[in-house]
């Protein structure tokens, strides 16, 4: 008995210590995949004044007419850099119709528009997925930018797709498939979901299942 317990500790500790192996290479992996993601888009981030309703409210009308503006000048556009040189072009222009919308609406929050380099936790869009992580975006902030934000792609152009459709157009797809490794590309649409963990099961060792379960 004694050399049976002896004899699974040494497994137990041989198992830790390849799994906790794997958990790293596995996250250095998903680090990767989510650093050639990010460098290969735009987020559009709009914040809210506040969580008031009005507020809320006001905030999605100032996204309506951004986003309307914005599916024209970025009809077309396949080229990050274009993208990014397009929104810093039209940042005042765009920082004057938010203005503009919020003092319709009758309020009088100032706005700032910027680019920034911010978190994002996991979103999902559709049928589309991205992973946690840091990310470029262009934000709009309302007020005191500190009410729910909105959010969205906006290169490539996930913005104009409607973010309640469960499964995202192949045509909006197909913008990232270019962009993307395919490995990347499986991650943003759930193609790739595995979780990483080190599942071991024992045929003769069968008690030491329960541990790992």
């Amino acid at each position: 008995m004694r050399k049976i317990l002896i004899v699974s500790g040494i497994i137990i500790a041989v198992i830790i210590a390849v799994c906790g192996v794997k958990s790293i290479v596995h996250s250095k992996k998903e680090y990767k995949i989510q650093k050639e993601i990010a460098g290969s888009l735009i987020r559009f981030h709009v914040r809210a004044n506040s969580d008031s309703d009005e507020d809320q409210n006001l905030k999605i009308k100032v996204k309506n007419e951004i986003v309307t503006y914005l599916r024209k000048r970025m009809d077309g556009v396949t080229a990050l850099d274009e993208a990014r040189k397009i929104l810093y072009d039209d940042s005042d222009f765009i920082r004057n119709m938010a203005v503009a919308a919020v003092r319709a609406a009758g309020y009088d929050y100032d706005v700032k528009v910027h680019f920034t380099e911010e978190y994002f936790p996991l979103k999902q869009y559709g049928d589309m997925s991205f992973p946690p992580g840091e990310y470029e975006a262009f934000r709009v902030d309302i007020g005191d930018a500190e009410g729910r934000n909105w959010w969205c792609v906006l290169f490539p152009p996930l913005c104009f797709v409607d973010s309640t459709l469960s499964v995202v157009p192949d045509s909006s797809k197909d913008s990232f498939r270019v962009l993307l490794s395919e490995e990347a590309y499986r991650t943003v649409t759930m193609k790739s979901l595995s979780s990483g963990n080190c599942r071991i099961r024992f045929k003769y060792f069968k008690f030491l299942n329960k541990i790992f379960e």
